[in-house]
C-alpha cells in the first residue's frame, strides 16, 4: 500500500476508532459542534436548484452526470438507499450515471432543507444506537439550498467538493481536518464541509497527517536528512544578486522585469505562487522572467522573490498549495513550485529550471500529506508545520 494511504488510514483510525465499509449514498462523515468562530447556518446559501434539471445541470459543472431517471426501479439506485419521495421532505427522486468514474449519483429534491438534514441525523443516531458506531464516517451526502446529491465513487465526491455543495455529516466521533471548510448545518450536532472522508485513503488528503522529515531512521540511514537544521540554503542580499546567481545559467532572465504590470502577467500555463499584493506574502521585492507575450501567450515564465517574511510566505503557499491538492492529490502541472533559500525564493514549473535550482542549494517546499523521499536526497523541516523542505520530485529515481 502506497505510504500516504497508509498515513491517512492511521490518522483515520487514530481519531475515528473503528472503521467499517459503508454504502456510498448510505454514509455520512464526521463532526459534532462546529468550533468558535465558525460560520453560520448556510440555509441562505449554497447550491441551489428549482428542479431536478437544474440540478443536474449544476453538478454536470463539476463531474459527469448522464442519463438522469426517475423510475423507483431503475437497477442504478443502491439496495439500501438514503430515503425516498415523501420522506425528510424529499418530493422528487433521481439517479444519472458518472461515465468517467464509472458510478452513480443519486438526487433528492428537498422542500425543506432542514427536515431533510434531521431525517439524516435521525438515521445516524439510530444505526449507532443499533451498535454501528462507525455509521457515516464516510459521508457522502452532499447538500444545497433545496436538493441533496449522494455519488457512489470517491473521486465523484472529490470533484463535488470543489463546488457549492457541503458534505453533511453527523457521527459525534468524527472529525474535520485542519485546512477544510467547517460550517454550521441546519441541526445541531451536524456540521458541513468540503473534506471527503474514505476508508480506502483515497479521499481528500488529511494535512494534519504527521510528517517526519527524519523519518525512516537516522541521518546516517538516510543521507542527506539532517535530524536538526539545515545543511544549507543559498542567500542573497539584493533582487539584483539574485538574478546575477540565477542567469543566464539556470533561469533566463533576458527578458526581466520588475514594475506591477509586467509582475501581474501569467498565462494558462504559467501561473506563480504567489498572488496579488507580494508584500502580503512576506515578499520583499519580486520580478518576472521570461516572455511576458504581448499580443502572444505569454511563456517560459519564472518569478525571483526576496523574502523578507520567510514564514509568511511558506505558510500561504502552504495554503495554496493544500488547495491545490483537494482536487487529485496532485499539484498542477501548470502551478509553480515555491523554491527557497534562506532569504529568497523562486517560483518555476519548469523540472529543468528546478533540478538547476537543486544544484544551488533551493529546495521545494512540498506540502503534501505523507510525503517522503529515497536515501540521498535531502528533506528538511520547513518554516510551517505540515511541509518539508526537499529536492525530491517524484521520478528522479
Amino acid at each position: 500500500m502506497h505510504l500516504k494511504r497508509i498515513r491517512t488510514t492511521l490518522a483515520a483510525l487514530t481519531a475515528l476508532t473503528a472503521l467499517s465499509a459503508l454504502t456510498a449514498c448510505e454514509d455520512s462523515a464526521p463532526d459534532g459542534a462546529p468550533a468558535a468562530g465558525s460560520p453560520t447556518a448556510v440555509a441562505d446559501k449554497g447550491a441551489d436548484a428549482a428542479s431536478l434539471e437544474q440540478a443536474q445541470n449544476y453538478v454536470r459543472r463539476y463531474a459527469s452526470c448522464e442519463d438522469m431517471g426517475t423510475d423507483p426501479n431503475d437497477h442504478r439506485l443502491p439496495l439500501l438507499d438514503l430515503t425516498t419521495v415523501g420522506k425528510w421532505s424529499v418530493t422528487e427522486r433521481g439517479v444519472c450515471s458518472d461515465r468517467v468514474e464509472r458510478g452513480e449519483i443519486v438526487f433528492y429534491m428537498a422542500a425543506d432543507m432542514k427536515a431533510f438534514q434531521e431525517g439524516y441525523k435521525k438515521r445516524v443516531m439510530a444505526k449507532i444506537a443499533a451498535g454501528n458506531a462507525t455509521y457515516g464516517l464516510f459521508s457522502r451526502v452532499f447538500v444545497g439550498k433545496n436538493f441533496a446529491v449522494t455519488p457512489t465513487e470517491t473521486k465523484t465526491a472529490l470533484k463535488l467538493s470543489r463546488s457549492d455543495l457541503r458534505i453533511l455529516t453527523c457521527n459525534p466521533t468524527a472529525t474535520v481536518p485542519e485546512g477544510y471548510k467547517r460550517e454550521k448545518a441546519l441541526v445541531e450536532g451536524c456540521v458541513l464541509s468540503d473534506f471527503v472522508a474514505s476508508e480506502d485513503g483515497d479521499g481528500s488528503p488529511n494535512f494534519e497527517t504527521p510528517q517526519d522529515p527524519a523519518a525512516g531512521g537516522s541521518t546516517s540511514e538516510k543521507p542527506g536528512q539532517p535530524a536538526e537544521g539545515s545543511l544549507g540554503l543559498p542567500h542573497a542580499d539584493s533582487l539584483a544578486e539574485l538574478k546575477a546567481m540565477l542567469h543566464p545559467t539556470y533561469v533566463d532572465c533576458t527578458q526581466y522585469a520588475t514594475d506591477p504590470a509586467s509582475l501581474a502577467v501569467e498565462s494558462i500555463d504559467y501561473q506563480p505562487v504567489v498572488t496579488g499584493d507580494h508584500r502580503a506574502w512576506g515578499v520583499e521585492e519580486r520580478a518576472i522572467c521570461g516572455d511576458l507575450g504581448g499580443s502572444q501567450r505569454a511563456h517560459d515564465l519564472n518569478w525571483l522573490d526576496t523574502v523578507s517574511d520567510m514564514t509568511m510566505l511558506q505558510t500561504r503557499a502552504r495554503v495554496a498549495q493544500q488547495e491545490d491538492l483537494k482536487d487529485d492529490g496532485r499539484v498542477r502541472a501548470t502551478a509553480s513550485k515555491l523554491l527557497v533559500g534562506r532569504n529568497i525564493a523562486v517560483e518555476t514549473n519548469d523540472r529543468s529550471v528546478r533540478h538547476g535550482l537543486y544544484q544551488l542549494q533551493f529546495l521545494y517546499l512540498n506540502c503534501e500529506p505523507g510525503f517522503s523521499a529515497p536515501a540521498g536526497y535531502r528533506v528538511e523541516k520547513a518554516s510551517v508545520a505540515g511541509c518539508v523542505l526537499t529536492n525530491y520530485e517524484p521520478g528522479d529515481n
